[in-house]
């Protein structure tokens, strides 16, 4: 039994570059995808096998299998190999970078909550 991981996209400091934040939401960017990784993300340390993922999106295994080298290849999930098996799970340590990638310096660095006077505007 062994876990692959790619950490080694993030420097020393663990700090997430452009070039790592785009390819996990270019990762995310198709609805599929995205729905792949949702499921993946509910399971959480249980994991998800590929079969399992086919029988609840309904997604063909050459399809499904596309979607996972993505996921993975973008770090946003692990894999490990148990016997015939692989199991899936999400990398958490990469979504919290991302989270923290996208609210680095957040409101000139000060606590963001709205206030009741914040009024959402639509577009046209």
């Amino acid at each position: 039994m062994y876990v692959i991981s790619l950490s080694h996209y993030f420097d020393y400091h663990g700090n997430m570059k452009n070039a790592q934040a785009i390819q996990a939401f270019l990762a995310l960017g198709q609805e599929s995808r995205l729905n792949v990784y949702r499921l993946i993300v509910q399971k959480g340390d249980t994991g998800l096998m590929p079969s399992q993922i086919h029988e609840m999106l309904g997604i063909p295994n050459a399809t499904l299998s596309f979607h996972l080298k993505e996921l993975y290849l973008a770090d946003l999930i692990t894999v490990e190999r148990n016997g015939r098996n692989l199991i899936y799970r999400p990398n958490a340590d990469i979504v919290q970078e991302l989270s923290h990638f996208l609210l680095d310096n957040c409101c000139g660095g000060k606590l963001c909550i709205p206030t009741k006077s914040s009024k959402k505007v639509k577009s046209l």
